[in-house]
C-alpha cells in the first residue's frame, strides 16, 4: 500500500490527522506534538517536516473555523465559485444566488474562502521566511530543498485560488501575514500578479521530484507544480492578452513535461476515481482525500465536514441529504450515447420514461431512480418527488444527484464515516489543457489527439481486457460497505466494466458538427449554433462532461473565453412557469462576464481601506 499521509499543524504545534486507502487494513497517522519554539522547529528534519504541516492542514475542510479561516474549505466556497456559475450544477434556497449571478460582497462563502486562503498564505510565508533564516546545519539538504519546494507550491496554490476567484487581490510577500500586514493594496496589474504566482510554481518545479518526499502521497510534487504552472500561464494569457503567444507556448511546454514523464496515466475506468480503493491512483496529481481512518462514528466540528458533510450536501433530500448540489438536465442530455462518464457521475430520479423520451433524453439502465453503489432507491416511495424532472424542495431543482461524493456511505445520520476524493488536478486536466494549448499554438492534430485520448476512456475502451483486475481492486470495499448496511453483496462492479471495444466518434468530427448545429438535444426553436471555433467548443464540452462538480470547471471555462457562449447556447433564456414536467432550466438573467470575477468581501474592504472593490460591484 502506498504511504498516504496528509499532515496537520496549528501554528508551530501539530495535530494528528490520518489518511489511508479504504481497505481498513492500515491507518497512517502523524505524531502528536506539543507547542514547540521557533528555534526547535528547524533543529531536526522531523521538526521541520512537522512545522510545514501548519500549511498542509489548510487543505482540509474546516467546518467550525478552528484553523482561523472560514468554513467548509474543499466543498464550499469551492462549489459555489467553481461550479454553480456554469449552471451545470444547481441549488435551492439562498444557494441558488450562485446560479443567477446574484452573489455580492456580503456572501459569507466568499469571506470564508478569502480568510481561509490568506491564513494558508500567511503560514506558507512564515515557513519560507523562517526556513531561509534557520541554522540548517542540523537539517538534511534534501529535506530543506523539498520542504522549501512544497511551501512554494502551497503558497502558489492558495494564491492561485484567490486570483482565479477575485482577480484583484492584495499579494502578501514572504514574511507578510494578516497580523504584520493588515492593510495592503490590491492595485497590481494582471501580468504582474500572475508572474508572482508563476514564480511560486516555477520555484516548486525546480525543487521538487515527481514522487513525494518520504513516499507520502498528499505532499506537493513536481507534477502538481507543473500542472499549476501551466494553468497559471493560461490565466496570464487570458488576463494579459498581449502575453498570450508566449504564455500558451510556456504552458504547453510545462504540460508536455508531465505527459512525457509517464508518471501519470488515465484510470482505466473513469468512475473508479471516486471509489475508496481509488485513493491516489495514477491519474491523481493533486487530490484532497477525506478519510477519518479509525474514527468511525466520531462527531465533532472537524470530522463533521471532513468525513460526512460532502455526502449530505450532495445526496437526494428524500434519502437523507440536504440537496445543496444538483446537476442540470442540460448537462445530462449533452452526453453522447455510450459515454460512460454520465452514469459514472450521477443518479437521476425515476422520471417517467415517456417524459424523458419526449425530450430526447436517454434513460439510464443502471442509475434511473436507483443508486447502484449503495443498492438504494433514489426517493422513498411511489409518491416520491424524484419522479419528476425537477425535485421540489421549497424551490425547483433538477432531479439529478452527484455520485462523485454521494457514493461511499448512505446519507443518514448514523453513517458518519464517508471517505471522499476531491480532485484539484488529475491527469485528465493535463490532457485537456494540453489540447487547448496545442490548438492555440497551431498544433491542431496534437490537440485533437489529446481529446480523443480522453474520449477513448470515456466510452470504456480502457476497461476492455481489464474487467477482472478492476473488479478485484474496486469491488471489495463496496461490498464491505453494503455488508455493514445488511444489503448483501455485488458480484460485479455497480456499473459493469466494458468487455468489448467500441468505435468512438473522433472529437474533430463530432464537435465540428455540434458547433455548426448547436445543442442537438434542444428543439429547433431553442437551438443556436456556436460562434466559437469547433476546437474551443470541443475543449469546453469535454470539460463539462469530465469535470462536472470539480472546482476547476468555471475557472477553466472562463480562462478559455467560452463562459459567455456556454451560458447563452447551453442555457438559453426561457420563461417557464412550472418546471415539474419540463427538464430545462429557467434562465431569466443576462450573463455578465465582469461578474465572473467575484466581489472582494465587504469585511476585507472595511478592515483594509487600501483594497479596492472589483469594478462590477462598485456603487454607481
Amino acid at each position: 500500500m502506498k504511504n498516504i499521509k496528509l499532515l496537520g499543524l496549528i501554528g508551530l504545534g501539530t495535530m494528528a490527522l490520518s489518511m489511508s486507502s479504504c481497505n481498513n487494513d492500515e491507518f497512517l497517522t502523524t505524531t502528536q506534538y506539543d507547542i514547540i519554539s521557533l528555534d526547535a522547529s528547524f533543529e531536526a528534519d522531523a521538526n521541520a517536516k512537522a512545522t510545514l504541516t501548519g500549511v498542509y492542514v489548510m487543505m482540509r475542510p474546516d467546518f467550525d473555523g478552528a484553523h482561523g479561516g472560514g468554513g467548509d474549505w474543499g466543498f464550499k466556497p469551492n462549489l459555489f465559485t467553481g461550479c454553480h456559475p456554469t449552471m451545470d450544477t444547481q441549488a435551492t434556497g439562498w444557494d441558488k444566488d450562485w446560479n443567477v449571478q446574484n452573489w455580492n460582497a456580503n456572501s459569507k462563502e466568499l469571506l470564508e474562502g478569502w480568510k481561509h486562503a490568506y491564513m494558508a498564505i500567511g503560514r506558507a510565508n512564515e515557513f519560507i521566511n523562517n526556513l531561509a533564516a534557520a541554522d540548517k546545519s542540523k537539517l538534511s539538504d534534501n529535506v530543506v530543498k523539498k520542504l522549501e519546494g512544497e511551501a512554494y507550491a502551497l503558497h502558489g496554490f492558495f494564491t492561485h485560488w484567490l486570483a482565479t476567484t477575485f482577480r484583484k487581490i492584495p499579494l502578501l510577500e514572504p514574511g507578510e501575514n494578516y497580523l504584520n500586514t493588515p492593510q495592503k493594496s490590491n492595485d497590481i496589474s494582471d501580468a504582474e500578479l500572475w508572474d508572482k504566482i508563476i514564480l511560486d510554481f516555477q520555484n516548486a518545479v525546480d525543487l521538487l521530484d515527481w514522487t513525494p518526499l518520504d513516499g507520502e502521497y498528499g505532499r506537493a510534487t513536481k507534477g502538481m507544480a507543473l500542472a499549476y504552472l501551466a494553468d497559471s500561464y493560461m490565466w496570464k494569457a487570458y488576463r494579459a492578452p498581449e502575453t498570450a503567444a508566449d504564455s500558451y507556448k510556456k504552458a504547453k511546454e510545462a504540460l508536455k513535461q508531465i505527459i512525457d514523464s509517464k508518471t501519470y496515466a488515465l484510470n482505466k475506468s473513469f468512475t473508479t476515481l471516486w471509489d475508496c480503493a481509488g485513493v491516489w491512483d495514477k491519474e491523481a496529481i493533486w487530490v484532497e482525500v477525506l478519510n477519518e481512518g479509525s474514527n468511525w462514528g466520531s462527531w465533532d466540528g472537524n470530522l463533521r465536514s471532513g468525513s460526512m458533510f460532502t455526502k449530505y450536501y450532495t445526496a437526494c433530500p428524500e434519502n437523507g441529504g440536504w440537496g445543496s448540489l444538483y446537476l442540470s438536465w442540460e448537462w445530462y442530455a449533452s452526453y453522447e450515447k455510450g459515454d460512460k462518464r454520465r452514469d459514472g457521475s450521477c443518479v437521476t430520479g425515476a422520471v417517467p420514461a415517456e417524459k424523458m423520451a419526449e425530450y430526447g433524453i436517454e434513460k439510464s439502465e443502471t442509475n434511473w431512480g436507483y443508486h447502484p453503489y449503495l443498492k438504494e432507491n433514489v426517493g422513498k416511495d411511489e409518491a416520491s418527488m424524484t419522479k419528476q424532472f425537477h425535485f421540489y424542495n421549497g424551490e425547483y431543482a433538477p432531479s439529478i444527484w452527484c455520485t462523485k461524493f454521494w457514493r461511499n456511505a448512505q446519507a443518514d445520520w448514523s453513517s458518519v464515516w464517508a471517505p471522499t476524493n476531491i480532485y484539484w488536478k488529475r491527469y485528465a486536466n493535463v490532457l485537456i489543457d494540453y489540447a487547448e494549448c496545442c490548438f492555440r499554438t497551431g498544433d491542431e492534430p496534437a490537440g485533437w489527439a489529446a481529446l480523443d485520448e480522453i474520449r477513448n476512456r470515456a466510452f470504456g475502451n480502457l476497461e476492455v481486457g481489464s474487467a477482472a483486475d478492476l473488479t478485484t481492486k474496486y469491488l471489495a470495499p463496496i461490498n464491505g460497505l453494503l455488508a455493514s448496511y445488511g444489503r448483501g453483496e455485488l458480484t460485479e462492479y455497480p456499473l459493469p466494466f466494458s468487455v468489448v471495444p467500441v468505435e468512438v466518434p473522433s472529437a474533430q468530427e463530432y464537435y465540428t458538427a455540434l458547433a455548426a448545429s448547436g445543442p442537438t438535444w434542444f428543439s429547433a426553436a431553442d437551438r443556436k449554433p456556436f460562434k466559437s471555433p469547433a476546437w474551443l467548443v470541443a475543449v469546453n464540452m469535454e470539460r463539462r462532461k469530465e469535470f462536472n462538480t470539480e472546482w476547476c470547471l468555471r475557472p477553466d471555462m472562463q480562462r478559455s473565453g467560452f463562459m459567455a457562449e456556454h451560458i447563452e447556447i447551453n442555457y438559453p433564456k426561457r420563461n417557464i412557469e412550472d418546471l415539474t414536467d419540463i427538464p430545462w432550466s429557467n434562465r431569466a438573467f443576462d450573463y455578465n462576464e465582469a461578474r465572473m470575477d467575484m466581489p472582494i468581501p465587504q469585511d476585507e474592504l472595511d478592515k483594509n481601506p487600501l483594497c479596492v472593490q472589483n469594478e462590477a460591484y462598485r456603487k454607481k
